[in-house]
Order: C-alpha cells, then sequence, then structure tokens
C-alpha cells in the first residue's frame, strides 16, 4: 500500500487569507484492522489501528517521535497539521504531564478525528486549534513555548510542504525552547526536499535525516541547539524508549549515525 503523504491544505490558505481555501474530501477505509484516511483517492493520509487507537501505526510517524531520544519530559508540544491524530494522541497519552496543541486548518478533518480516530476531548492539557499553521509559529504568544514540534503539512497534490520557507522554518525555531527540537515529514524523492532542507538548515543550528520509509516520506530532525550525539547514551536512552512504549527507537540512533 502506498502511504506518501499528501495534506489538505492549499497554498492559498496561508497567503491569501481572503479566500476560504478548498479542501478535498474526507473518506475513510479499513483493511485488516486498520483504518485509514484519505482525501478522495486510493492515498493514505493517516492510520489507526482500532484495537490501539493511541498507537502511531504508520512507520514515518514513529519516526516522528525521534525527538524522544533528546528530550525525556517535555512540558509542551505542538503539532503542526492534525491527520488522524496519531501524534497527538501518542503524546497526550504517553506524556500525562505535558500539554498538547495540535493544529489544523480544516474543519472536517477534525470532526472526523474527533468522530473516527477517537481523537480525546479537549482539556487542561489538550487543544485542537482550527487555524492556519503560518499563523501559529509567528505568533508571538508561541514564541519559546514548546520542547517539541511535529509537523507535517503538504498540499493535495503533494508537491512538498506548503509551508517550506526559510522564514516559516525561523519562526518555527523562534516557537522553540532553547534545547527543542522540531519533525517534519518530507519527501526524500521528490524537488521539494532540497528546498526544504535548505530552508530548516538556515533556520537550526543541527538538521539530521533519518533513513526514507513508505516509498519516499524521510523525517527530519531538527535542533535549536547543535545535539552531542553520545552513541551509548542514546543507545541506553533507546532502550528506555523500547521498553516504555514499544517504538522502535533503537533503529532510530543507528539511522541518526548513518546519516549525520
Amino acid at each position: 500500500m502506498l502511504i506518501k503523504r499528501k495534506s489538505i491544505e492549499q497554498v492559498e490558505s496561508s497567503r491569501r487569507p481572503a479566500r476560504k481555501p478548498k479542501f478535498a474530501p474526507v473518506t475513510l477505509s479499513e483493511q485488516d484492522g486498520v483504518r485509514y484516511l484519505h482525501f478522495g483517492t486510493e492515498w493514505v493520509q493517516g492510520a489507526m489501528r482500532i484495537r490501539k487507537p493511541d498507537w502511531p501505526e504508520l512507520e514515518y510517524a514513529q519516526q516522528m517521535m525521534a525527538w524522544m531520544l533528546f528530550i525525556e519530559s517535555p512540558h509542551a508540544i505542538a503539532q503542526l497539521g492534525l491527520g488522524t491524530a496519531a501524534l497527538t494522541k501518542f503524546c497526550y497519552r504517553q506524556f500525562p504531564e505535558a500539554s498538547v496543541t495540535a493544529v489544523e486548518l480544516n474543519e472536517s478533518v477534525i470532526a472526523i478525528c474527533n468522530s473516527m480516530f477517537k481523537l480525546p476531548p479537549e482539556d487542561e492539557r489538550l487543544r485542537v486549534l482550527e487555524m492556519d499553521a503560518l499563523d501559529f509559529v509567528e505568533d508571538p504568544a508561541n514564541h519559546e513555548a514548546y520542547d517539541a514540534l511535529q509537523c507535517d503539512l503538504y498540499d493535495a497534490t503533494a508537491r512538498g510542504p506548503v509551508l517550506d520557507t526559510p522564514e516559516f522554518y525561523r519562526a518555527c525555531a523562534d516557537c522553540l525552547a532553547p534545547d527543542g527540537i522540531m519533525t517534519v515529514n518530507l519527501f526524500g524523492d521528490h524537488p521539494s526536499f532540497a528546498k526544504n532542507l535548505k530552508a530548516m538548515k538556515f533556520a537550526f543550528a543541527h538538521v539530521i535525516c533519518l533513513p526514507e520509509v513508505h516509498e519516499g516520506n524521510v523525517v527530519a530532525l531538527c535542533f535549536k541547539t547543535r545535539p552531542t550525539l553520545d552513541k551509548d547514551a542514546l543507545n541506553a536512552r533507546a532502550a528506555q524508549i523500547v521498553a516504555q512504549t514499544k517504538l522502535p527507537a533503537k533503529s532510530w540512533v543507528k539511522g541518526l549515525f548513518a546519516a549525520d
């Protein structure tokens, strides 16, 4: 099954606020106990194993949690682009002391996550904001407010992230605490990859890409402060993550050292 990501967000949503953004239709499918989100095509936009609704089913989504190797106890986490709420749900359950904020422009995606993907109701720790991700990261109230930022923003034709400028990534960096980390879903085999990587390196002290999965998805880790890559310490931390969550954290360490 092809897993390449598309997004329901249009470029015009952030560039022409006077126009109402147009979204592809939200559709669902199920196979072998997994519910999939689509936008009017066979392409998979996200997934949930029905018996494990808080588990990030897709491998790229698991890699988006690789910041856990460096941050054990986050206080605040933000997700740009809700999808099936896989990362939002996982963070909300896994870090009971942290606040979790999800930013999604399409009200239909928020509604389907509530009705079909078991998104918990909002409370003092969980916020779901219907707004443009660019407006969110440019808001001074969010600057230095988050330990981890997870970014998965694509247009309907999967031509690359809809927000991909150095200025956007600089605004993302501004939202992070001094030792904060952003993870970003990219297409490694698409011309947008080099453009995004260059913009990230402009905005962040260090950027590392994990190995490609799902026939194209590449997760980039963007560090506001350049990290010290201690292999023994990272392997020990990975073992803790595996024991606590069953996420494949040991493979993340291998990927970090293969890429760096």
